[in-house]
């Protein structure tokens, strides 16, 4: 019995008649009669009648062609195994990072895949998280490390790796820090450095802004944290940052944004559908951050 003689079977059985089965199969009348007439010797049992102009099956072929069809998709699905993994031996996979923001799991991620997969070819972008996603959703970049407000981005899969409030980080001495709550028409009386439009922590304060009809002075942006606190280390500004950002820079003092309610999210995110690679890379991206053994 061979693969081809179940899959003339099932041709028949579903065009009823010989003539139409071989040219959806592309081959002659005659080789498809012959497959099936070796598959009934082997057999035992006559498995299409014959007796009019319309192939059907007999009793016997109705008991087979269940099974057949079976067999023929268990024999795809080991093709796709296999095709999966010759894609993902010579594969390549695009990784997006928000601009100089460091998050050591996506790179302990990033060594695993490359040591289970030399072979697959990886590059590293940068830029804003807004962008970014489009990116994802184009299939410009496979997976993405990205900010936003309350959630990750509509429309992609995503594994949220830290939600947290704002803080504004001022020098040891300056007013705000003070104080015992601050809120944003305390922070209007200073110049601010933040981040620029399109990252996560920009969008929650903006947001947070317009809920309160504030207009602060942006005195300064930039796009690294380090930045963003160096600045206000040196007097520039207040600097708008996370708690775990804040918490890294011993010259500022920290105090959350009382009426801020909305967190800072950074998440992983990737599209609904990918490449072995993809989701290879997700599976070990679970993994370094402590998601369990599942793959995605």
């Amino acid at each position: 019995m061979e693969l081809r003689q179940l899959e003339y079977l099932v041709a028949v059985a579903e065009e009823c008649n010989f003539t139409r089965a071989a040219e959806r199969m592309h081959v002659s009348q005659s080789g498809i009669s012959a497959q099936i007439r070796q598959l009934e010797r082997d057999l035992g049992a006559q498995l299409i009648d014959r007796s009019s102009r319309t192939a059907t099956l007999t009793a016997a072929g109705k008991a087979a062609i269940a099974h057949a069809r079976a067999a023929l998709t268990s024999a795809e699905a080991v093709r796709q195994a296999v095709d999966e993994v010759t894609t993902l031996i010579r594969g390549r996979l695009v990784v997006g990072m928000v601009t100089a923001c460091t998050v050591t799991g996506l790179f302990d991620a990033l060594a695993a895949f490359h040591t289970a997969h030399p072979g697959v070819e990886i590059t590293l972008v940068e830029d804003g998280s807004d962008r970014l996603a489009d990116k994802v959703r184009s299939g410009a970049v496979d997976l993405a490390l990205v900010g936003s407000a309350s959630a990750p981005p509509p429309g992609l899969d995503a594994l949220q790796i830290v939600s947290e409030r704002l803080v504004v980080a001022a020098p040891p001495g300056h007013p705000l820090t003070g104080l015992r709550r601050v809120r944003i028409e305390d922070l209007a009386r200073h110049p601010i450095v933040c981040m620029p439009k399109g990252t996560g922590i920009r969008t929650v304060f903006d947001q947070a802004c317009a809920a309160v009809g504030a207009r602060p002075e942006i005195a300064l942006q930039a796009s690294a944290p380090d930045a963003v606190a160096d600045l206000a280390t040196r007097g520039l500004g207040v600097a708008i940052l996370s708690e775990s950002m804040a918490g890294g820079y011993g010259g500022l003092v920290a105090r959350v944004i009382d009426d801020v309610g909305i967190p800072a999210v950074l998440a992983l995110v990737w599209g609904r559908t990918g490449t072995p690679a993809l989701r290879e890379f997700v599976w070990h991206c679970r993994l370094a951050f402590g998601e369990g053994p599942t793959p995605a």
